[in-house]
C-alpha cells in the first residue's frame, strides 16, 4: 500500500471514514474504541523502546501487530460489509497471553499484596500501558452493546491488561526493583 497524503481535509467538519469509507463523527463509540487501542500500540511502542531484544519484546511487537487487527476490524461496520479475513484476530492470540501470563507467574514471586504501579522505567511503562489497556476495552465493551464486537477480540483485551500486569512485575524481578506495596495511610 502506497500512501501518499498525510493530511485530507476530509475530517476537518468533525467526520471521520471507517474500512469501506463510511462516514461517521469522530465522537462515535467505535472511533473511540479503535482510537483507544491506537493509543495502546502507541504506549507499547514506547515500552519496546526501552526493553531489551528478546522474548518480552518479541511479545510486545506481537501484540502491536494484534492491535493494528483489532483496530481494523472495529473499524469496520459490519452491518454495511464483511470484516475482511486479515482483520479477524486469530483466536489463538488469547491462548498466548494466558501461557506467557502462566509462564511469567511460575518464575517471580507470589504477590501478597496490592501493588502501587511503577519501579524501573520498564515496568512503570507496563503499568501505564495496562491502565491504557484497561481504558481500550471499556471502550470496546461500550461499543458492544450497540455493535457486537468478536468474542476473541474482547477476551483479547482482558488477557492483555492482565499480561501487562505480570510482565511489569517481572520486569522489577528481572532489574532487582522491589515492588511498592499498598498501605493504609497512617493518621
Amino acid at each position: 500500500m502506497k500512501i501518499t497524503k498525510v493530511y485530507t481535509k476530509s475530517g476537518d467538519e468533525g467526520l471521520t471514514s471507517l474500512v469501506g469509507g463510511y462516514r461517521v463523527s469522530k465522537t462515535n463509540a467505535r472511533i473511540e474504541a479503535y482510537g483507544t487501542v491506537d493509543e495502546l500500540s502507541a504506549n507499547l511502542g514506547l515500552l519496546a523502546s526501552y526493553m531489551k531484544d528478546g522474548d518480552d519484546k518479541t511479545i510486545i511487537i506481537r501484540t502491536q501487530r494484534n492491535l493494528f487487527t483489532i483496530g481494523s476490524n472495529l473499524a469496520t461496520d459490519k452491518s454495511k460489509m464483511e470484516v475482511a479475513t486479515a482483520y479477524r484476530l486469530d483466536p489463538g492470540e488469547v491462548k498466548v497471553l494466558e501461557e506467557e501470563i502462566d509462564a511469567i507467574l511460575e518464575n517471580i514471586p507470589q504477590q501478597v499484596a496490592f501493588i502501587l504501579p511503577g519501579g524501573s522505567h520498564e515496568a512503570a511503562y507496563a503499568h501505564v500501558c495496562r491502565t491504557v489497556c484497561r481504558r481500550a476495552e471499556r471502550r470496546i465493551f461500550f461499543m458492544n452493546e450497540s455493535t457486537p464486537v468478536d468474542p476473541e477480540i474482547l477476551q483479547y483485551m482482558n488477557r492483555l491488561s492482565d499480561y501487562l500486569f505480570v510482565l511489569a512485575r517481572k520486569l522489577n524481578f528481572i532489574d532487582g526493583v522491589r515492588e511498592k506495596i499498598w498501605k493504609k495511610p497512617l493518621k
